[in-house]
């Protein structure tokens, strides 16, 4: 029947004829004939209706393709939330770095820090520090400072965006957190927890958006043509800068130094938590510098984010050799501690150029981060800087060095830009950074100091910060230890 459909109306038409003409019988005129010829037109209609019903619900069942750009927004915004995700998972690194890498008596005071890091961050971040450091049109000062606009707004539910403003928050707020939690382990130990609260707040809140507005928010280092690709000054070195600062108002701790000056090493509880909390930070990063391509759809854009995680990979892979390499040779023992620093230095160096480096180029960046670290925690030594954990030597030496890397390295941004030119940007840029980084936390932090509210007693730090601060230990065998405030 579906063969003869479309054969189905001519075919009535000429049945109709035939009765019209009666077939050669004239006895068929008349009633009868007009009769046959009103059923015949009938059953036309009616077929013609059948057809038309029968057209229309085809149409309505055949499939609604997505247009390009929304397909685009799609992919887009999926991935940028599982980088969000990952890098979000590089609080639990720091955490298990920072816990394994000192006493087992402040690993509650810690893992506290980190948790507030974080759900102070998203807070502070989502009513202030998101609009300062994406100001777009709402510079208060151009280009200097923007204005504060509560909340993430929803204007992309048209998807004319490239991403939504949803994935980009959670991924930027991410990286505000990881700006802050590394300061925790430079003030490991001495630190009181309240006043570690309010530093945080201050950092991720005004601080770090401020700089970063400079950069990514379109400010005016950004107009000299800085380039930092996902952080090596902006987020890294800020975050190591802050936590010099720190560690220089609040002091060494307690029997790290001898009253003649002599160095005393006061080896990490647990590293095995410090190497696994290593690797985790390794993996996280493949959230940070190929999710800071912030674009993946098509070709092109998935080719440049797998690029960008090849770079990163071989920068902490030669951190981790050369850190190996000179610690042996500094200290006639192949020191894991400074392979795994090195890892992150190499990690830090290539965050800010990880997108336009040649593989050769990233090994180099990645092996002189690695020496670095290892010479950076040395020199802290010979100041008197406690640093339990290489905070700075990581983060800010190293980032200072992807700042610089990148422009002796990177291809230059600008068509009639030298060289010489894109090397002084990026010096300029980023020790105007690493300046307000310091220079405004150290007010912070010798403003607490100044009003008692920094560093806890002797007799806390000696307790341990799991007891004095927080009234609880990590692992029962504390308890047993008889751990007490006297």
């Amino acid at each position: 029947m579906r063969r003869l459909g479309k054969w189905r109306t001519p075919l009535m038409a000429l049945a109709l004829v035939g009765i019209v003409l009666g077939l050669g019988a004239p006895e068929l005129m008349g009633q009868e004939t007009e009769a046959a010829v009103e059923a015949a037109v009938e059953a036309v209609a009616e077929e013609a209706a059948v057809e038309e019903v029968v057209a229309e619900e085809a149409a309505a069942e055949e499939p609604v393709y997505i247009t390009e750009s929304d397909y685009a927004f799609t992919i887009n915004t999926l991935i940028m939330f599982v980088c969000a995700v990952l890098v979000l998972f590089m609080q639990a690194g720091f955490a298990m770095v920072e816990v394994g890498l000192n006493s087992a008596k402040n690993t509650v005071n810690i893992l506290a820090k980190n948790v507030m890091d974080l759900s102070v961050g998203v807070i502070l971040f989502l009513f202030v520090g998101y609009s300062l450091m994406y100001p777009g049109d709402g510079w208060v000062v151009e280009g200097y400072l923007g204005g504060v606009t509560p909340m993430v707004s929803a204007d992309d539910t048209a998807y004319t965006a490239d991403f939504s403003n949803f994935a980009d928050f959670l991924f930027q707020v991410a990286f505000a957190a990881t700006a802050a939690t590394i300061v925790s382990g430079a003030v490991a130990g001495r630190m009181k927890f309240g006043a570690y609260l309010i530093y945080s707040a201050i950092l991720t809140g005004l601080i770090y958006p401020i700089s970063g507005s400079w950069k990514w928010g379109g400010g005016f280092l950004d107009a000299m043509g800085f380039q930092d690709f996902a952080g090596s000054v902006v987020v890294h070195a800020v975050g190591g800068f802050a936590g010099l600062a720190g560690a220089i108002a609040l002091g060494p701790r307690l029997g790290r130094y001898t009253a003649d000056g002599k160095s005393v090493p006061l080896p990490g509880h647990n590293i095995a938590f410090a190497a696994l909390g290593v690797f985790i930070l390794w993996v996280g990063w493949y959230g940070f510098n190929p999710g800071s391509q912030l674009t993946y759809a098509g070709g092109a854009n998935a080719s440049a984010t797998a690029y960008i995680a090849l770079t990163t990979t071989i920068a902490a892979a030669a951190g981790a050799i050369v850190a190996m390499i000179v610690g042996w040779a500094l200290f006639s023992k192949p020191d894991l501690t400074m392979a795994l620093n090195g890892i992150l230095g190499g990690l830090v160096a290539i965050t800010a150029n990880c997108d336009r480096v040649s593989q050769t180029e990233s090994l180099i960046i990645g092996a002189i981060g690695g020496a670095l670290v290892v010479l950076g925690i040395v020199m802290l030594d010979k100041l008197k800087i406690d640093d339990p954990v290489g905070a700075w030597p990581v983060h800010g030496l190293c980032g200072v060095w992807g700042g610089i890397a990148t422009g002796i390295f990177g291809d230059i941004p600008v068509d009639d830009m030298t060289r010489v030119g894109f090397i002084g940007v990026q010096c300029i840029s980023t020790v105007v950074i690493c300046v307000w980084a310091f220079a405004t936390m150290a007010v912070v932090f010798f403003g607490l100091k100044a009003v008692g509210m920094l560093r806890v007693s002797a007799e806390e730090e000696q307790a341990g910060l799991d007891v004095s601060e927080h009234g609880m230990q990590a692992y029962p065998s504390d308890a047993v230890a008889g751990q007490k405030i006297t």
